[in-house]
């Protein structure tokens, strides 16, 4: 507690310094590094909230970088703290979505996560698919998506009641209506689950000229960036709301993939840009 009735000459006899020094620090201007601190502090506010507070040290420090400012982690972590804002908390993820347990054929893994000489040098050269659910009150509703996986675009997704083979199809007609590909250009790869096996989605990508790559049974690194998109939706967006229907879920996921995630959302991995820029 300061005491008011402490005297100046007093007070300066204590801290061991002269009057004039203590006057002539109450009129010093504020220092150029607590000025730009100061402006830091606003910045990392106003990128945290854009986020809707999903960013943390890694995306704040690239969102800094693509306006031409430079800071350290170490600046950036302690300005921080001193803001009160952090990234979210990962959570533990497990996808039970897939069935593999069927007679249909298998096709061959041509995309393999570990081998980057079978990674994508363009857009609509890989294209990685995969399902997943959101639980409501009224029970799941499952969403297909497909993830380009030089743009990090979701280029196509569909959500439904069940996880039958319209689920996927829906969401690859979606993809196919808005992207430029060539047949038998495109290499669309997934697990090996039922839907993806199924004679029916086979059938339609052999008509579109897709040619299919899909993961080793049991194996989830094969199909990792897919799977690594939902992990991201869920922390972001599932895990932070409660929906009471399915339709209201339907609306924030199609506002969370169009809106931020394909438009405003940074990604490491293609130098703190958007997918849609």
């Amino acid at each position: 507690m300061v005491r008011e009735d402490i005297s100046v000459q007093l007070s300066c006899e204590v801290l061991g310094i002269s009057r004039s020094g203590y006057y002539a620090w109450q009129i010093r201007p504020e220092s150029e590094r607590k000025m730009n601190n100061d402006a830091l502090i606003v910045e990392l506010k106003n990128i945290h909230k854009e986020s809707k507070g999903t960013y943390g040290l890694p995306r704040l420090q690239g969102c800094l970088k693509t306006k031409g400012i430079s800071c350290g982690k170490s600046r950036i972590r302690a300005l921080m703290k001193k803001a009160e804002i952090s990234g979210l908390i990962q959570r533990r993820f497990k996808v039970r979505t897939t069935d593999s347990n069927h007679d249909n054929p298998i096709a061959q893994r041509i995309f393999k996560t570990e081998e980057p000489a079978t990674h994508p040098r363009k857009p609509n050269e890989v294209w990685a698919s995969d399902i997943s659910f959101i639980p409501t009150d009224e029970g799941f509703l499952y969403l297909a998506t497909y993830l380009d996986l030089y743009t990090k675009k979701v280029v196509g997704f569909s959500t439904d009641e069940s996880m039958k083979t319209e689920l996927i199809l829906s969401a690859l007609h979606m993809a196919i209506g808005r992207q430029n590909v060539g047949s038998g250009q495109l290499l669309n790869h997934s697990d090996r689950g039922v839907q993806y096996a199924s004679r029916g989605y086979r059938r339609v990508l052999n008509n579109l000229g897709i040619n299919i790559s899909m993961s080793r049974k049991g194996n989830c690194w094969d199909n990792a960036f897919a799977e690594s998109f939902f992990a991201t939706i869920k922390k972001e967006l599932i895990y932070r709301n409660h929906y009471k229907t399915k339709e209201e879920a339907k609306k924030s996921i199609f506002e969370y993939i169009e809106v931020w995630y394909n438009r405003k959302r940074i990604h490491s991995s293609i130098g703190y840009m958007t997918p849609v820029h």
